[in-house]
């Protein structure tokens, strides 16, 4: 056990809950524990998220069957659908728990002070056996669950734990004074946290079409217009008239909504502004 690995899953033990929270309407808990059993063997839904910080760098996520089954059979049940198969309840939990991965990425980045992307995250069938595992204890609607467990590789722990994930205290008795960089963030605290307070339009771009002016004026009401992008490819998340992600569309309490997948650099930011 590590202050790694501890810190992550009490991380993610609040996304779960929240995530859960959003998609089935009913008050969810999710608190981080240190000892007991931890299921991973048959029927449970054993997940690994790569982390872009270095080879085998890994998040495992093992959910009990009865686990799954109830959070996937309560987030259909919410939507008024009914979960007609395992498969489907084990897929809408896995949508669930993406949710609740998707945010890590920022966690670990600003421990990191780089971006982290999360790329695609996969079922396995059985993880790697040096893992050490961490229950999440989960309660949904006063219900409690089987537990969840936690873990992460040891190539994430050794990156996490590197020089770059804590903030170097002794800088300013060494140097004579702050870094460059720490002086910019201290001039610049006051205006960012202004800024931060600035609301900002979001959008989601499913295509584009160009089109001459003389199709354009034949448009009428059952009219198709074909677009750009395929139903295969990532939508487009614009912020303020600029890309700055690319996700997959998602449902989320009959809304809809974009699970982010990617970041895009600064330089195709700037391509893409329109």
């Amino acid at each position: 056990m590590t202050e790694q690995l501890q810190w992550l899953q009490r991380e993610w033990a609040s996304r779960l809950a929240s995530a859960i929270e959003s998609m089935t309407g009913s008050p969810a808990s999710a608190e981080a524990a240190t000892g007991g059993a931890v299921e991973t063997g048959d029927d449970a839904a054993i997940f690994c998220q790569p982390v872009a910080v270095g080879a085998n760098s890994q998040i495992w996520i093992s959910v009990p069957h009865a686990t799954w089954q109830a959070i996937g059979e309560q987030v259909l049940e919410s939507a008024g659908l009914d979960a007609s198969s395992g498969e489907e309840s084990r897929g809408t939990f896995i949508e669930v728990l993406q949710q609740s991965l998707s945010s890590l990425a920022q966690v670990i980045g600003a421990k990191l002070r780089r971006e982290t992307p999360f790329p695609p995250g996969a079922l396995e069938a059985s993880a790697p056996a040096e893992l050490v595992w961490m229950p999440v204890q989960i309660t949904v609607a006063g219900r409690n669950l089987p537990s969840a467990a936690f873990a992460i590789s040891s190539a994430l722990d050794r990156a996490l734990a590197g020089p770059g994930a804590e903030e170097s205290s002794t800088s300013a008795a060494k140097g004579g004074g702050e870094s460059p960089p720490a002086q910019r963030a201290a001039r610049g605290s006051k205006t960012m946290d202004l800024l931060l307070e600035v609301e900002l339009p979001v959008g989601v771009s499913f295509g584009r079409v160009q089109m001459k002016l003389r199709d354009a004026v034949k448009l009428t009401t059952g009219s198709i217009v074909e677009l750009n992008r395929r139903v295969t490819e990532p939508v487009e998340v614009i912020v303020n008239n600029c890309v700055i992600a690319r996700g997959e569309v998602v449902v989320v309490e009959g809304n809809y909504g974009v699970r982010i997948q990617e970041i895009v650099s600064r330089e195709e930011r700037l391509r893409t502004l329109f």
